[in-house]
């Protein structure tokens, strides 16, 4: 009977001291305050230049040497080069909105803080595990590159000798352990630890080495170049299109640049800086628009050049440029490319490394992740252990895994990272800024009603009316962006085929998304002065929603099951980790004025390391 009382009694405590829901909402959907020029721990030593070259060197990489022969074979014929005009014009879409939040919130962890300012922890968490793995896999997928080209310049002599002397069981995992490419992973996060503008140094040799060496692909190639390979056509009989200039129809192009959008995965690394920048607010944008620019033209004068020289069905899709100079007997001038495109992985693996420990230490610093990882160097000013943890990880992976697989899984880490973005600039710009809220205290909006305000003709100023309504168009579109793109990969190719329901289908669900973007537009906008702003709003974050949402509806099942498992292990950690750990959680019940004094006493409990 006494221990029936006892479990009886200890039943009623935890009844007592469990979260409501309430509670437990309130606390995921928390929001980071951050203190304006507020201290970092981190070096501001990065330039305009050096965040643009770190931009080019992470999303120009082994791709500029081998997409454009491979969509123009497979995919586009001549006209990739339209594919790779959409493909940036998205990407610069998404563009401007990291760069509107990089200067608008100056500090390391890109869409992860981001989302935090604007969103709230749960989702912040979200978007920060989806970038740990997107720049995980990069990371890991670069070393694995750099392994096999080596290899193949040397007759495949590594592999052999770790087949002899380190198989594995393959199936699952690699046939041997590729202990260069582990050892590669170690020595750059080694080099990355021990200082920002040093490694920044580094890129910038192997950046424009590559951006050379493609100007003397472009330039060498004009002497070779002609019109007339964009009108040739392939024999019908071999399945390679119809010929000319669009050999596989407009649909080509839209399938080109879907697969051309991942060559400009990769300047989101620009914002992951943003608390090493000398001059956030303006470097950061600039920086992710002249580093998309700078690789667009690479792109489309690459694609230009060789479907100029051959025609698109003789191209060759794993080395098209060597195939070409093979093809017109240059053999020197195979070898420079060669040098360009290794200093080009060399600097893509320096851009796919390098947001990776500070997304760890934005999270660790917040306490959602472990503490130890955003432990900073007291000499280095680097985020110390996290880099060379980050590091020896994704050598692991490349030294036991086939990463084939896997590469899709960063796409969609990536392109909900974009997403996330783009809908908390639309978030933001109609929320109240510190002038409207002093006039919602003078002019009380008790009165006003939801369905008027959603066709709001006379409200100028946001309140916290407009600002639900707003969120509640944001949640619809996303919605409705979801399903039409789920309808539109289904029924593709009804749809081109002109099949009538699909096409009513479709228009209806479109009429639906624009009419939620011009409710949106109705609302009032904050008039807050920020360093640089999208423009076109609500437009042009809109209309990066939808791409981004149709390209990731685009990625093969058995991807989006990895990555739930993925996700579910995030989640166990913020279950049981960082929601009780969340320094915005202590400083929740402290007033704003005080939370700056917090943060410093909780690094002098040590979260800087003394060497």
């Amino acid at each position: 009977m006494e221990e029936f009382d006892v479990i009886l009694n200890l039943t009623k405590t935890m009844k007592l001291t469990l979260p409501k829901w309430s509670s437990t909402f309130s606390a995921l959907s928390r929001k980071k305050r951050v203190v304006e020029n507020e201290e970092t721990e981190l070096a501001r030593v990065l330039t305009t230049f050096d965040l643009t070259a770190l931009g080019v060197g992470s999303t120009l990489g082994v791709g500029v040497y081998v997409l454009a022969g491979d969509v123009a074979k497979h995919t586009a014929g001549p006209a990739v080069i339209i594919s790779f005009v959409i493909a940036a014009l998205a990407s610069i879409l998404a563009g401007l909105c990291y760069a509107e939040f990089g200067a608008r919130v100056p500090k390391a962890g890109s869409a992860y803080v981001y989302s935090y300012v604007c969103v709230g922890e749960f989702f912040a968490f979200i978007i920060g595990w989806n970038l740990i793995l997107e720049y995980l896999i990069g990371s890991a997928t670069v070393t694995k590159a750099i392994f096999l080209y080596i290899d193949e310049l040397a007759n495949r002599t590594m592999t052999g000798f770790f087949e002899e002397n380190m198989p594995l069981g393959g199936d699952q995992v690699s046939s041997y352990a590729d202990i260069f490419s582990l050892s590669l992973s170690v020595i750059f996060s080694v080099a990355l630890a021990c200082g920002a503008k040093e490694s920044s140094l580094v890129n910038n040799v192997f950046t424009l080495t590559n951006i050379g060496v493609v100007l003397i692909v472009i330039i060498s190639g004009l002497w070779k170049v002609d019109v007339s390979n964009w009108n040739r056509s392939a024999v019908e009989a071999n399945g390679k299109g119809q010929g000319g200039f669009l050999p596989y129809g407009i649909k080509g192009i839209i399938k080109g640049a879907a697969r051309c959008f991942y060559g400009f995965i990769g300047f989101d690394c620009i914002a992951t800086a943003s608390e090493e920048a000398k001059t956030p607010q303006k470097s950061i944008p600039l920086g992710v628009v002249l580093s998309l620019l700078v690789v667009f033209l690479a792109y489309f004068g690459m694609s230009t050049v060789i479907t100029m020289i051959l025609p698109y069905y003789e191209q060759d899709d794993q080395a098209p440029l060597a195939h070409i100079y093979n093809v017109l007997g240059w053999n020197v001038v195979k070898y420079i490319v060669s040098v360009g495109a290794i200093c080009g992985l060399f600097a893509s693996l320096l851009g796919a490394m390098f947001p990776l420990p500070r997304i760890i230490y934005a999270m660790a610093s917040d306490g959602l992740l472990f503490k130890s990882l955003g432990k900073v160097h007291s000499h280095f000013q680097t985020p110390f252990i996290g880099t060379l943890i980050a590091g020896g990880l994704a050598g692991i992976l490349a030294c036991i895994f086939e990463l084939t697989k896997l590469t899709e899984m960063m796409s969609i880490g990536t392109l909900l990272a974009y997403s996330m973005v783009a809908a908390c600039v639309l978030v933001l710009r109609y929320s109240m800024d510190p002038a409207d809220k002093k006039l919602e205290e003078k002019n009380s909006t008790k009165d006003q009603k939801f369905w008027i305000q959603v066709f709001n003709r006379h409200t100028i100023h946001p309140n916290p009316l407009t600002q639900k309504i707003v969120s509640l168009e944001i949640s619809l579109y996303f919605i409705c962006c979801f399903i039409l793109s789920g309808f539109m990969t289904v029924f593709e190719d009804e749809l081109y085929k002109g099949a009538a329901w699909p096409m009513i289908v479709c228009s209806i669900l479109g009429t639906i998304v624009i009419v939620l973007l011009v409710l949106v537009s109705f609302q009032p906008i904050s008039n807050e002065n920020l360093g640089f702003s999208v423009p076109l709003i609500p437009w042009i974050p809109g209309v990066s929603i939808f791409i981004n949402v149709y390209l990731m509806t685009n990625i093969q099942k058995d991807t989006w099951l990895k990555y739930t498992y993925w996700m579910l292990i995030g989640l166990f950690i913020y279950v049981s980790y960082g929601f009780w750990h969340s320094v915005e959680r202590t400083s929740s019940t402290k007033p704003e004025g005080d939370l700056k004094d917090t943060q410093k006493s909780e690094r002098a409990n040590g979260d800087t390391l003394k060497y």
